[in-house]
């Protein structure tokens, strides 16, 4: 029978108030009588709680079912066997050596390419002539301050120097446009996703003992293949429009979800829009694509709208506000969840919610969108020299205006 963490906690508590009050023989018993109490797995949950080796329990076990008469004495002051880092003083700093940060990469580290937990470590000390065991070691790590820990992200890669000052003019680009009643919006494309009966992280609740089966490797369904999902993210309204490619990421893809969402959405929501400002990362819409702009140039003409893009800085797409306001919001929403076809994609995202009045809609686009198509330089030169195309005088690679044929100089 397995021992609830509320038990052990009780037992902790218990633990700590009585057993600085007693000899070492007398706490000894008193572990050991908890210990016979609880029944199985009682020695290993009185030894989680007090803090207690195994062995020092099982002896007191034993030496209740031996029924001894009680001694009459305790052990004298100083008695009893010494602490391992006292026993041998090299024993702490040999500990250290090893988990010290700077040592992960010296080849001639034992531990250089394995997980540093408690059983190499009690065994690399070991070999090295400090005879310890896992428990001591890791009682010796919390110690000197340390726990177990995970990666954490946040490492962006190289900076770059006018980084700040590109958040900075996205801002006031932003809010020019929102003051101006014009739309704002943020692009980018979710991660891929496998189509079929594959393991979604996360959980949901089933009834007890009744797990969705999936398959037992993550592979890609010839048949089904993977979901691309776009999204386009509108800043004012708090709305979200993804379309769900089942084809390649790429710029025309991209292009052609934002002019999905501008018909069937945006058109509406600004009737007597001109402009429309595009916060915009790397991918299929990464300011040196150049279908990406002949794309937009494109839609430009179409819709009659002044494009202005504003490109992130390298490295900081994770900033993108449809990461945090759309994509979290997505991915919490299924998961736990297979994603047995593009139905059940389009149909999640769709329901996507939030308590700050998230609202999203969807849609499957099953369009082919070829890789590999090449921009001619004649016909980029061409956008610039016609007016189609203005790079503004802030980073002109970051921050560009695709003017329609009505509006070009």
């Amino acid at each position: 029978m397995a021992i609830g963490a509320d038990v052990e906690s009780s037992l902790r508590a218990k633990f700590e108030a009585v057993l600085p009050h007693l000899d070492e023989r007398s706490a000894r018993l008193v572990l050991a009588g908890e210990a016979r109490s609880l029944g199985r797995g009682g020695i290993a949950a009185v030894a989680r709680a007090s803090g207690a080796s195994r062995s020092r329990v099982q002896q007191g076990v034993a030496e209740l079912d031996l029924g001894e008469k009680p001694l009459g004495r305790v052990r004298r002051a100083g008695g009893g066997r010494k602490p391992a880092a006292a026993a041998d003083p090299e024993l702490a700093p040999a500990l250290l050596a090893l988990v010290e940060p700077t040592r992960r990469g010296d080849p001639t580290s034992a531990l250089c390419w394995t997980t540093l937990s408690v059983r190499h470590l009690a065994a690399e000390l070991t070999a090295a002539g400090h005879r310890v065991s896992q428990e001591t070691v890791a009682k010796l790590l919390r110690a000197e301050g340390f726990s177990l820990q995970s990666n954490a992200k946040t490492v962006e890669g190289g900076q770059h120097p006018d980084r700040d000052g590109q958040f900075s003019y996205l801002n006031d680009q932003a809010e020019q446009h929102l003051d101006a009643g014009q739309p704002v919006i943020s692009v980018d494309t979710k991660k891929k996703e496998l189509v079929g009966a594959d393991k979604n992280d996360g959980a949901e609740w089933r009834p007890a003992g009744d797990p969705e089966r999936v398959k037992v490797h993550d592979c890609i369904d010839p048949a089904l293949g993977k979901a691309n999902p776009y999204g386009v993210y509108d800043v004012a309204a708090n709305a979200g429009w993804v379309s769900v490619g089942a084809d390649h990421d790429t710029a025309a893809f991209a292009v052609n979800t934002i002019r999905s969402w501008w018909r069937t959405t945006g058109n509406a929501a600004y009737p007597g829009a001109s402009r429309l400002l595009i916060a915009a990362g790397g991918g299929s819409n990464g300011y040196r694509t150049r279908a990406w702009k002949t794309e937009l140039a494109a839609l430009a003409d179409q819709t009659g709208l002044m494009i202005t893009v504003c490109h992130l800085p390298p490295g900081t797409s994770r900033w993108n506000k449809i990461e945090h306001r759309l994509f979290s919001h997505i991915s919490m929403n299924w998961r736990g969840r297979p994603l047995t076809s593009h139905d059940v994609i389009v149909n999640t995202i769709a329901a996507t919610t939030t308590r700050t009045g998230l609202t999203v809609q969807a849609e499957l686009d099953t369009s082919q969108y070829p890789t590999g198509v090449k921009i001619p330089d004649q016909q980029m030169k061409d956008l610039e020299t016609s007016g189609a195309l203005i790079r503004h005088d802030w980073h002109g690679e970051w921050n560009y205006t695709l003017n329609p044929k009505t509006d070009r100089p």
